[in-house]
């Protein structure tokens, strides 16, 4: 008489405490980032971005303009920043000279120790809502994933492959959103007004 194999299951005791992964949450804070210590900031983007991110395109794009305060902000865990958003007032200058205002989104700024938690989309949610309210929605650009900002924000490449900017870009990664994103050849640079 043939029987069937039998499976035995062991019962393991649990892993002790110190073995379990455990998930903790943060309590984060969305501050206005001139509230934070400028050598702070810095110091978060030299964390989030490689070397030599001040050569890259978009900080040409925005020159030496000042940063919009209202639209910049901070995640803040207890004291400690880890996420931050930037935005500058800068213009395309269409081929007959006009300068069309617009807001540059970034960088966004989140700690690598706590990216992948959504702090990055909850400081472009607020900054968006901060737009807004203040009536600086109408025209904004970012250089980013078209796929994340198309899909969450909203952002597309659709009225910007005519623009130029002064340093090299991929095309698709050229994103606007807006009612007023001008869809006119010209030249992508810090805002005449904010100089």
């Amino acid at each position: 008489m043939h029987r069937p194999a039998v499976r035995l299951r062991a019962r393991l005791p649990p892993p002790p405490l110190w073995h379990r992964t455990v998930r903790l949450t943060l309590r984060i804070a969305l501050a206005p980032l001139d509230a934070v210590a400028p050598d702070a900031v810095e110091a978060l983007l030299d964390r989030a971005f490689p070397p030599g991110r001040q050569t890259r395109t978009a900080y040409k794009v925005r020159g030496r303009v000042t940063p919009i305060a209202g639209l910049c902000f901070a995640a803040m865990a207890d004291d400690s920043l880890i996420g931050s958003i930037q935005c500058w007032p800068v213009a395309l200058t269409d081929d007959r000279g006009t300068a069309h205002p617009m807001v540059m989104v970034g960088p966004v700024a989140v700690d690598p120790a706590h990216q992948q938690g959504g702090i990055g989309r909850d400081l472009l949610r607020h900054m968006l809502d901060a737009a807004a309210a203040q009536g600086r929605d109408r025209a904004m650009m970012l250089i980013g994933d078209p796929e994340y900002y198309g899909r969450f924000f909203g952002f597309s490449a659709e009225r910007t492959q005519d623009w130029r900017l002064p340093g090299p870009v991929e095309r698709h990664r050229l994103l606007a959103r807006g009612p007023d994103v001008p869809a006119l050849a010209g030249m992508l640079g810090p805002d005449p007004a904010a100089l």
